[in-house]
Parts: structure tokens; sequence; C-alpha cells
């Protein structure tokens, strides 16, 4: 995206305009502020105007003040006290400043003094997508999305830049609705599909007796019924999983992290598997301490935790082993879920939590998958803040490993107009 390229002239900007902002600095309380004694970042006069800045012997109105002018990506520069000493005519029109507490003063939104305290707490950039809301609560025009970034110029100054991303976002959104929408429309004559091929086994049931006298119609008849009742089958898990997808992507909010008795997880994840793995005589062992809890979705865990060992499942062959292991790690509980199938070549490695990636397609057209499964993992993990990992070699297995919080998360920052959205996505 444009502002992408616009984010290289920034810092070769804020080298000049820092300067130019800190000099402004001395300019910008008036005398009547001065005997207010408003010395608050709520109750600072207003900036001047561009074309109303003296120009100086530093050059105000030089090339650096021009080239932050002309940015479209909107630059505000906080100091200290978060008095915006630094704003560009972008982050005006994005709304990054506020009326301050006295009649005639400026502050900068709270979001921007939110990340600026925390860049200056830990010394390390921050960066975040959000939507701001924009006119009257409950009006009727959609949000600014904005992609924020802090980074420390020195021990007091913070510079943000924020780019609009309302579009994409937009995009994003009407993305989800679409594929929540379709997937559930599609469910009822999924379903109905499904009866009507277990209709037409029970019609075509082949007799025990005098094979011989079986007509070739029958035959035919009973070969596409098995093949409708199996595609069928497909289709219906393809469309939960889309609709599964879909909510952790953000169509839903995410559920309130609850502590989560993992012992629980674990055996509603061996009956979930138990057909699954009897019918190709394959044994899954557990080793792990009993008593230990995550903090998240218990339905989620599950779910994520069940798709590793089904996918081990289906890329195993009969009579083998998947190892189901699970240890606490400081703050972070991880459960390997280990296999002796046919591994994943190191070209498909990282592709393998892409949506509809199949490294072994005809594998996958063979055993039914969908090609989510893994994203839905990848996307259960991140929402909680963990992740998930695979190392293997082909012919030699696979060992996927799901971290999760061990510990409460974090209060997260105060931020009552703005509200996070995820930027990224990466699935199966």
């Amino acid at each position: 995206m444009e502002w992408e390229y616009a984010v290289g002239s920034v810092s070769a900007a804020l080298a000049v305009g820092v300067g130019a902002g800190l000099v402004l600095a001395r300019f910008r309380r008036p005398a009547s502020e001065e005997m207010a004694g408003t010395g608050s970042p709520e109750g600072r006069a207003a900036i001047e105007p561009d074309d109303e800045r003296p120009a100086g012997k530093h050059g105000l109105k030089g090339l650096g003040r021009k080239s932050l002018d002309s940015l479209r990506v909107g630059v505000v520069v906080l100091d200290a006290d978060d008095y915006p000493v630094l704003v560009n005519p972008a982050a005006r029109a994005m709304g990054l400043l506020r009326s301050g507490g006295a009649p005639g003063t400026i502050a900068a939104h709270p979001i921007l003094r939110t990340l600026a305290g925390q860049v200056r707490r830990t010394g390390v950039r921050r960066e975040v997508e959000l939507d701001l809301p924009r006119g009257r609560a409950g009006g009727a025009q959609a949000p600014l999305g904005l992609h924020l970034r802090a980074v420390a110029l020195n021990a007091t100054h913070v510079a943000v830049e924020a780019a609009d991303v309302t579009e994409s976002h937009r995009l994003a959104r009407v993305r989800r609705d679409f594929v929540a929408n379709v997937s559930h429309e599609l469910k009822t004559p999924i379903g109905a599909l499904q009866l009507l091929a277990e209709a037409l086994l029970d019609a075509t049931q082949l007799p025990d007796s005098a094979p011989e006298a079986q007509s070739e119609d029958l035959l035919a008849a009973r070969r596409f019924a098995e093949r409708i009742h199996h595609e069928s089958a497909r289709m219906g898990r393809l469309v939960s999983e889309l609709l599964e997808l879909s909510r952790l992507q953000g169509a839903e909010p995410l559920p309130h992290p609850e502590p989560v008795a993992l012992d629980w997880v674990i055996a509603e994840v061996l009956d979930r598997t138990r057909t699954t793995s009897s019918a190709k005589n394959i044994e899954i062992a557990y080793s792990g301490p009993k008593g230990l809890m995550a903090y998240g979705s218990d339905s989620q865990f599950a779910t994520a935790v069940t798709n590793l060992v089904e996918n081990a499942i289906a890329y195993s062959g009969p009579d083998t082993k998947v190892e189901l292991t699970m240890r606490q790690e400081a703050e972070w509980i991880e459960i390997d879920v280990a296999d002796q199938g046919i591994g994943i070549s190191p070209q498909d490695v990282d592709r393998i939590f892409e949506r509809f990636y199949r490294a072994d397609q005809a594998r996958s057209r063979a055993t039914g998958g969908t090609g989510l499964g893994l994203a839905i993992v990848k996307h259960i993990a991140t929402n909680h803040g963990g992740r998930v990992d695979v190392t293997s070699a082909l012919g030699e297995g696979s060992t996927f490993t799901l971290r999760l919080p061990a510990r409460p998360p974090e209060s997260p920052s105060p931020s009552p107009t703005a509200m996070e959205i995820e930027s990224g996505v990466a699935g199966r």
C-alpha cells in the first residue's frame, strides 16, 4: 500500500522535523496560558497553524517540514507530558488531536498517549491496528481504520505514525461476513443432501445371497450413492470449519479467558478421535502431569488439539502410534502431537498453516480433508496469545507443538474509543 512506501520517508523527515518541533515548543504557550497556570497535557494551547509559524533560523518551513506535511501518513510527536509538539496535516485530518480541558487548548488522542506511555516504559516499538469511531456515538459513519506505529526518539519524545487502512478493514469485514453468511445458508441444503444420500444407500443395499444375480445398474447406483454420501459429508465438514474459522477471525467477539482444566481437554480429544484411530488401528498414547490449567476457551482448546490429533491420524499409516505429550514451561503449557506418518517436506513446512493448502493433494482427497484444520489451530493459538509450531522430515513423521498461556492475561490498556482488530491472517 502507498502508506508503506511513505513510512520510509518519515524517519528521514523526522530528523529535521523533530528539531523544528522542539523549537516550536518554545512558542506554544501564550501569555494568557501561563497566567492561567495550565501545565497539564489537557490544558495547553492549540498548535499554531503551519502557515502562521515563524520560519526562524532553524527553517520551520524548510524541506523537513514540507516533507512531513506532504505525507499521507499522519505523524505526531509527543513530548514527556504527552503534548503534541509536531503534527502534520494528515494526522489532523485523521482526528488524532482532541480539545483540551480548557477552551482553546488541544491534546493528543488517548490512544496515542497510551502507546507513547508504553514505549517510554518498555523502550520497545509498539504497533497496533484499530478502528476509531467517527462522528457522534451511534452515527452511521463507518469507523476510521488506522495502523499506528509508536517509536521512541529519545528518553522523552515519542513519534507516532498513523496510516489509514479503513478500506482494507472494510474489505476484511465484507469477506468474513460473506463467508459466514454463505456457509450458514449452505448448511440446510447440504444436510438435506446427506439425508438423501443415506436414503439412496438404503435403497441400493446389495443382497447377501446370489451375487451373480446383482445387476450392473444396481452396482453402479450403489457406487454413486456411496460417492454422493462421502462428498456431502466432506462438504458438511467444510462448511462447519468455514464458520468456525470465520468466528475465529473476528466475525464474533472472543470469549472472556477462563481457567481451563487441561485434563478435561485431553479426555475430550481422546473421546472425539477414538473412532477414527480405531478404524486404522492407531494407538493414541498420552503422557504428562495432571491438574494443569490454561486460560482461554475450553471448547477452542479442545478443537485445536483434536484437529492436530486428527491430522496426525490422517497422515499416518495403519498400526502406528500417535503420541500426545503435555508439559509446563514457565508461563506456558506446551502440548506436543507426534506421529509416525509420511512427514512434511521443508518447502511445505512454512505453508501448512495456510487455508486450503495441502502438502499432499492426493492424500487429502483420499482422507476427505478440507484444508482448514491447521488454519483453525493457528487462529485459536494466536487469539489466546500462544503459537503453534511444527518440526518434520519426510518419512520420519511430524511433531506439532501447541503453546497455551498458563497465566491469566494482563488487563488491556484502556482504550474506550477504539477496538483492536486482527491485522494478519494465516491459516491452512
